[in-house]
């Protein structure tokens, strides 16, 4: 016997005897299958099969690995259980699990690190081995077997469209309020690309769910598992500092004509740096803004209860677990103010250079030529990852790049002379900020830059030793890009050696 309730959701009868155990379900995964996850950051993502297949590998006794393509980051119940079961074999395209980073790093598994707009294009135009399975969370799903998205979509319609199978999660903990905030709207492939018809971050061109057809799905598991949101620590003092400088560059920027008080759209990365940032336009003057960003954050949703801002164009909403239950409270009120999209229209570089996006993104190292490091420890230890802060730089009208400047309790700087990996480039970063100040580098040589990012930028416990090696550089090497290429290296050799750049 069905219940009423559960009609709600599955609004097909004839998939209503697909209903099946989350074991059952993860029968479907097969040795050496590319499973692709639906969610974005830990939201919208499936938890039970993800679980009871991780159960089945480590009960197994023959080898059982798959390859696992999300949207981004996805919750412990999927990369840090499967890392766990060992059954990873590659992961694409961005991921913050601790488990699956220990194994990225020691070489179990192998990890392609993309710009998130890219990996659906990979998807779609079949530069990857194809999804056999796609797992994905739903609210609910339609009478003709579409699929209504939960919190996050990221690339869930782009492993649907090419899965030969689906395997649905009906989350009961998503309140079906959700429905008819998600707007999917799909590309086609070159040459019968058409333009994306989006020129303000309100507007909605597609449908509120993702076509799938009955036909496709193989089983439905009914859960009621909350997403496992990240906490936001409280906003520290050098954050709040990194604040005030962006809203300071942005008040020079409206005061020289560049930009209005209801500024351009706003992207921000995850984490408490672009948490903090948010909250310091709450506060601000900076009126009726909208934002065209990935992922929503608690301080942006403060900025659309506040007023200040109208609408929130994104792929995922990922608060914390507090801001995530007070959010649900509220439904009614955001639902008019937030739009969840596809991935490959949230980052999608057409789209960004049309709105004129502000990008603001964080690194780990800046170099004093404004290359940016914001993937990997020490040049060979992967962080996290990539992941949209480079479709929003190279696009973007201004892009952003802030840090705290130094880490390890002031052991390392987070200025060097030479990034030890480079992800975004002198020529795609505008703005660098610290704590300490903000630099801005538009129409600046190498060398104007690298005394304005030195000066304005780097802790004074580095300055001295980062002029000094500008100077001396200056007096030995070609005059373009001054460099000591040994001695830039040596800054990240010393740490590796004694714990300590000083």
């Amino acid at each position: 016997m069905v219940d009423k309730l559960l009609k709600e959701r599955i609004r097909s009868e004839k998939l209503l005897d697909r209903i099946v155990g989350a074991e059952d379900a993860a029968e479907l995964i097969k040795d050496g299958m590319v499973i692709g996850a639906s969610g974005f950051t830990p939201s919208g993502y499936p938890k039970a099969v993800p679980l009871a297949l991780a159960e089945k590998a480590k009960k197994s006794d023959k080898p059982f690995k798959i390859s696992l393509y999300t949207g981004a980051s996805v919750g412990a119940e999927v990369d840090g259980a499967w890392a766990e079961a060992g059954i990873i074999s590659k992961r694409l395209p961005y991921q913050t699990n601790a488990k699956i980073r220990e194994k990225i790093n020691s070489g179990e598994i192998e990890y392609v690190d993309m710009h998130l707009s890219q990996s659906t294009q990979y998807v779609n135009y079949g530069f990857i081995p194809k999804v056999d399975v796609a797992i994905v969370e739903a609210l609910a799903i339609t009478e003709d077997g579409h699929l209504i998205p939960t919190s996050g979509i990221g690339n869930t319609a782009a492993f649907v469209a090419q899965a030969d199978r689906v395997i649905v999660e009906i989350n009961k903990k998503k309140p079906l309020e959700l429905e008819g905030m998600a707007d999917i709207y799909t590309t086609k492939a070159p040459p019968n690309r058409e333009p994306i018809p989006i020129t303000h971050p309100g507007d909605r061109i597609g449908v509120p769910y993702i076509e799938c057809g009955a036909d496709k799905i193989a089983a439905i598991v009914v859960t009621d598992l909350q997403d496992s949101t990240r906490p936001l620590a409280a906003v520290s003092e050098k954050e709040k500092q990194i604040s005030n400088h962006i809203i300071d560059f942005l008040n020079k920027e409206v005061a020289a004509g560049r930009l209005t008080k209801e500024l351009l759209p706003l992207q921000s990365g995850v984490g408490s740096v672009a948490n903090a940032v948010f909250y310091g336009l709450c506060e601000s003057d900076f009126s009726n803004l909208t934002c065209y960003t990935e992922v929503v954050q608690d301080s942006m949703l403060d900025l659309l209860r506040s007023g200040k801002a109208v609408i929130a164009s994104t792929t995922s909403l990922s608060p914390s677990p507090e801001a995530l239950e007070k959010f649900e409270q509220e439904i009614e009120f955001f639902k008019e103010k937030i739009i969840l999209r596809p991935q490959e229209l949230s980052n999608n570089p057409e789209v960004i250079r049309r709105l004129g996006v502000i990008a603001i993104n964080t690194a780990i190292e800046m170099d004093i030529y404004g290359n940016v490091n914001s993937t990997h420890i020490m040049g060979s230890k992967m962080m996290n990852g990539i992941g949209g802060s480079g479709d929003f730089t190279r696009n973007g009208y201004i892009t952003i790049f802030s840090t705290v400047s130094t880490a390890k309790d002031g052991a390392i700087s987070s200025i060097v002379p030479f990034v030890s990996h480079v992800d975004h480039t002198e020529h795609e970063v505008m703005v660098i900020v610290t704590e300490q100040g903000y630099a801005d580098l538009r129409g600046l040589s190498p060398k104007e830059r690298a005394i304005k990012i030195i000066e304005n930028c780097a802790h004074p416990d580095y300055r001295t030793a980062l002029m000094d090696y500008y100077t001396r550089a200056s007096e030995v090497s070609a005059k373009q890009t001054p460099h000591i290429l040994d001695e830039a290296l040596s800054w990240h050799a010393k740490f590796q050696k004694t714990g300590s750049m000083k």
